[in-house]
């Protein structure tokens, strides 16, 4: 039976943490920033985990399973 291959634009999002837990970066900060505030600017720029109800698809493209 052949490998499974990791897909490879999950591999380049998303991260670990010391822990084991998924991390990711915010959506919305690549453009069209000059009608957000400078609060919505920053806080999009810090990482956060990916929630729960989306942790099985991740770890299915990360072939975690």
């Amino acid at each position: 039976m052949p490998k499974v291959k990791t897909n490879s634009g999950a591999k380049k999002r998303f991260s670990f943490t010391g822990t084991g837990k998924i991390k990711r970066k915010h959506a919305y900060h690549s453009h069209i920033l000059t009608k957000k505030t400078k609060k919505q600017k920053r806080n999009l720029v810090k990482s956060t985990l990916v929630d729960s109800t989306n942790l099985k698809q991740v770890r299915d493209l990360l072939r975690l399973r």
